[in-house]
């Protein structure tokens, strides 16, 4: 019996959780403005902040973790959605591909 690609199955799944790890601890900002949006490695905005007061003096410091909260959902809100509108179009694609069926071989094709 050839164990061959066992093994390469199961280095390759050893590679994938060691990038997975490093990924975890990996943030990524983005600033524009004075306001500065952290996000993690799935995407999700981890902290917003704006880094002066310039822009929002008139808030009060409740408004201001407010709005920041606000923005922060609303984010996430948009990446979550974009990629079940991704998905679903990849989807019908995705199932060609499974099943190997070419295109237009089906009469609503």
């Amino acid at each position: 019996m050839d164990f061959s690609k066992a093994w390469e199955l199961l280095k390759l799944q050893q590679e994938a959780m060691k990038i997975k790890k490093e990924l975890e601890n990996t943030l990524i900002e983005s600033e524009i403005n004075w306001l500065v949006i952290t996000f993690n490695w799935e995407m999700k905005a981890e902290k917003v902040e704006f880094e002066t007061n310039t822009l929002i003096s008139w808030l009060s410091p409740e408004q201001k973790l407010a709005l920041e909260k606000a923005i922060q959902d609303s984010v996430n809100k948009w990446v979550k959605k974009s990629q079940e509108v991704a998905a679903s179009k990849m989807q019908w694609v995705m199932w060609q591909m499974w099943l190997n069926i070419p295109s237009g071989w089906l009469p609503w094709m």
